[in-house]
């Protein structure tokens, strides 16, 4: 039953009007309508508006049996005072004004009624009552097509998913973090941002992995304790769901159930994609969040023409930004993707503020909207990776010094370990480590020891013969430096502590050596165009100590702050010379120890980060005596202080750390450029049976590839026809088709470009995989292009017939080279060496075949 006055009235007439008379007697339903009368009054407890009051008096009236009743009362009026409404407030009669506020009051008891006969009855019961009176009946709409496309991409990817049980390829990659997020130990990846990582990791937690496994080689027996279907469920399943994804995909951009077929069939079939998603690899969760983004868009804009501002219309939005950002989550390749959806998330955004049947409040509710699912969102669940990332790597691990020191100093265990307890303020007396901020080559610290330059370098330049000054990439004793008052001879901090400032003057004493860093006009060994850095030597000539430096703190907030153990950013500048204390990178040679040069560089030749220094460990000197400071240099701090980063510095950092660190480009052997990727004249031998000829290859299905190719070709050039003829206002397509034909170019041959085109511009290392999720895009492309064919350009039923029986054709030989493929696909298969050179259908396809 409906809420409203009106729907309660027809429903009560309906009961009264049309109940059988054949199958009760008048007393029956007298007495069974008085029961439902009673047990509607007697269950209400609340009093309810003056407008469901009169409803309910007119229902009652027409429960009310016909019958004997009071001279002159109505059954409306006999209804109205059962239920509670005063005498005269009926629909035919208007109430009076005293009756009106009398029914306002909350509480009221009502004239001649009592206390029960006050309260009205909620319309939610007449529902409940509409509800149990009637059967429940659930009707649902079920694709079976998209429920087969399911079953089968779910067949195709977890058939046998625990082999081969070895390490496959980048499985060696992956599987070490997954264990250090069993282990909550930091890492720091520069592929991308760490939510793939996490997707993989999480398959991990799911079968009970306890990260227990030496991740150090491929083909490596997996240990029993390794969950490897757990492992590579997730990126499984990712791959599976693509395939009913394109089927969507294809419909939602109006094309028919046979094309949104043909581009399902030809995912489920894709050898490429099926061995990617059945590893623990990252490539089958990129290409689901992708299509995922662009599908959820297509029902989004579908949305926006008949239902703006729904609840679908809602969850379609919001669900294009999540998906979008799960992307970008999972490499830093998912932003191509994120870049086309905003694209053409704008130029739609672009029309409708062309749309003058909008109101101008409307049409910015639209772009808000639009803005804070697209934008928004995105960012907000950017951030909330790392911050889960974070959360769960509290721990020191092995890349820590990639880290700065306060990063490092926030972990449990590591630097975190050494530095609890260190005082908070530098001051004159303090015992330091000195680590360069900028960390490349590898992060050091500034080192001295007693061997000298040489008196003559290898080309014939002479040097000043003093005390080396290194970078050291390791802790060492040697890296301890104390921070002496240049006024005062002592070396320990006074009592009460003299802290130090930005802009003092400070010399800086090697810890073991007792000698002062020191520069002068001497070319260094390695820059000759900066100055030699060293600790001072006295021989007794006319070469005097220039040991005084100035102490910039770059991060400071004022010039009277004071310098801050791991928190401050530090530079020192020679006093005599204006020469600036740098790393320059290079490596020294043998009589150097391979160590890195540190030199003196001027002022004027600009900032660097290599320049900037922070205090890593740190305690208060107490010993005057050279034996004692020995022995204390070796003892730990015992002061307090507590560095917390928040989470945003952390992040920052972070995420810098992974933008600025440059993996090993170096050539490998199934490394390929993006030309080859297209005719697919490269693969990669991803696993080989130790004992027999099985082997897994990302190889993928030729037939798929080029045909790909060419849809693309030929939508490009129908595109540029379609374009002149327009400019000559000749329209070969009516206007919705022209529509639709634009749209799925955007979206397929756009997704196409943007996922490969910028890799012609990356200076990095590059593999067949990497134009996966390019492929993904040529496959949607491809049946919307012959059913285009099949629609406008043939124009005969025969043209068409012919046509079908073609692509039928085409599609069983991909079919036929998919299953062709197939033992190279799952690797399941011993080939002999015959077949396995039957295989190697292009010269320059690396197929592994066995000398015995």
């Amino acid at each position: 039953m409906g809420g409203s006055p009106l729907r309660f009235l027809k429903a009560a007439r309906l009961l009264r009007v049309h109940r059988n008379p054949g199958t009760q007697s008048s007393s029956t339903r007298g007495r069974a309508d008085r029961r439902v009368s009673h047990l509607l009054l007697h269950r209400a407890r609340r009093p309810h508006p003056l407008r469901t009051r009169v409803a309910l008096a007119q229902c009652a009236s027409a429960l009310l049996p016909v019958g004997p009743r009071r001279r002159g009362e109505s059954n409306v009026e006999q209804g109205s005072e059962w239920c509670g409404v005063p005498s005269g407030l009926t629909p035919n009669r208007r109430p009076s004004r005293t009756v009106l506020r009398r029914c306002r009051e909350p509480g009221a008891a009502l004239p001649g009624l009592g206390e029960t006969r006050g309260i009205c009855l909620s319309p939610l019961f007449y529902k409940m009552w509409g509800f149990l009176k009637r059967p429940v009946v659930v009707t649902a709409d079920i694709n079976l097509s998209l429920v087969a496309l399911t079953g089968m991409g779910l067949l195709s990817r977890l058939w046998r998913l625990t082999y081969p049980r070895a390490v496959v390829f980048d499985e060696v990659y992956y599987g070490q973090y997954i264990s250090f997020y069993m282990k909550r130990i930091f890492f720091l990846d520069d592929s991308g941002p760490p939510f793939g990582h996490m997707v993989l990791a999480l398959g991990g937690y799911l079968g009970g992995f306890d990260g227990n496994f030496l991740w150090n080689r491929i083909g490596a027996e997996y240990s029993s304790n390794v969950p490897v279907w757990s492992l590579r469920l997730l990126p499984a399943l990712a791959g599976a769901l693509s395939v009913p994804m394109a089927y969507q995909i294809v419909l939602e951009l109006h094309f028919s159930h046979c094309a949104a077929m043909g581009a399902a069939l030809l995912m489920l079939i894709e050898n490429a994609l099926i061995t990617q998603s059945r590893l623990m690899l990252l490539e089958s969760v990129l290409i689901f969040f992708n299509l995922l983004a662009v599908l959820s868009y297509l029902k989004f804009f579908n949305c926006q023409k008949h239902s703006p501002f729904s609840l679908s219309w809602w969850f379609w939005l919001t669900l294009t930004g999540v998906a979008c950002s799960c992307a970008v989550g999972i490499k830093y390749m998912g932003v191509f993707t994120y870049v086309l959806v905003l694209g053409v998330a704008a130029v739609h955004a672009w029309h409708l503020i062309g749309d003058q049947t909008l109101s101008n409040v409307c049409v910015f509710c639209h772009l808000l909207a639009r803005a804070v699912a697209l934008l928004v969102i995105p960012v907000v669940l950017y951030l909330l990776f790392f911050y889960v990332h974070l959360i769960l790597l509290f721990r020191s691990g092995p890349h820590d010094q990639i880290m700065s020191s306060a990063f490092q100093a926030s972990l449990e265990g590591g630097l975190a370990r050494i530095t609890q307890g260190q005082p908070l303020e530098v001051a004159f007396g303090s015992q330091v480590t000195l680590r360069n901020v900028f960390g490349k080559p590898v992060p050091c610290w500034l080192h001295s020891h007693q061997d000298t330059y040489p008196m003559i370098y290898e080309n014939g330049r002479g040097s000043s013969h003093q005390q080396q000054v290194t970078c050291y990439p390791f802790k060492d004793v040697n890296n301890w430096w104390i921070v002496k008052d240049p006024r005062r001879h002592q070396l320990v901090v006074s009592s009460p502590p003299r802290p130090v400032r930005h802009g003092d003057m400070v010399q800086l004493v090697h810890g073991l050596t007792t000698r002062s860093l020191n520069t002068h006009d001497v070319a260094a060994p390695l820059s000759p165009h900066s100055q030699e850095v060293s600790c001072y030597i006295d021989y007794n000539i006319s070469m005097p100590a220039q040991n005084l430096w100035r102490l910039e703190i770059v991060n400071r907030g004022s010039d009277t702050d004071v310098w801050k153990t791991i928190l401050s950013e530090v530079r020192f500048v020679h006093v005599n010379t204006s020469a600036v204390l740098k790393l320059s990178g290079a490596h020294l040679p043998d009589w150097g120890y391979r160590q890195l040069e540190i030199v003196g560089e001027k002022l004027s030749r600009g900032y660097h980060g290599s320049t900037v220094w922070n205090v890593e460990e740190h305690r208060y000197g107490a010993s005057q005596e050279q034996r004692e400071r020995e022995w204390e240099l070796h003892s730990p701090a015992q002061v307090d202080v507590s560095r917390n980063l928040s989470f945003m510095a952390r992040f920052s950092e972070l995420q810098w750390r992974m933008l600025a660190l440059r993996s090993d480009d170096s050539e490998h052997k199934y490394s390929s450029s993006p030309l080859e990727w297209v005719t697919l004249d490269t693969n990669i031998a991803y696993w080989l049976h130790p004992r027999t000829s099985a082997q897994i290859h990302l190889l993928g299905n030729i037939v798929i590839w080029v045909s790909g190719s060419l849809a693309l070709a030929i939508y490009s050039l129908l595109s540029l026809w379609y374009l002149l003829r327009r400019r000559r206002n000749v329209h070969d397509l009516p206007q919705d088709a022209w529509l639709r034909w634009v749209l799925a170019g955007v979206l397929c041959a756009g997704g196409w470009a943007v996922n490969y085109l910028p890799f012609f511009l990356m200076e990095k290392t590059l593999f067949l995989y990497h134009y996966l999720p390019a492929l993904t895009f040529q496959i949607l492309l491809l049946p919307v292009v012959l059913q285009h064919i099949s629609d406008h350009l043939c124009r005969s039923q025969l043209q068409r017939t012919v046509f079908s029986a073609l692509v039928v054709a085409w599609y069983s030989s991909a079919c036929h080279v998919s299953n062709t493929l197939r033992p190279l696909t799952y690797g399941d298969k011993s080939l002999s060496p015959h077949e396995l050179k039957a295989l190697r259908w292009k010269d320059s396809w690396d197929i592994l075949i066995r000398k015995h």
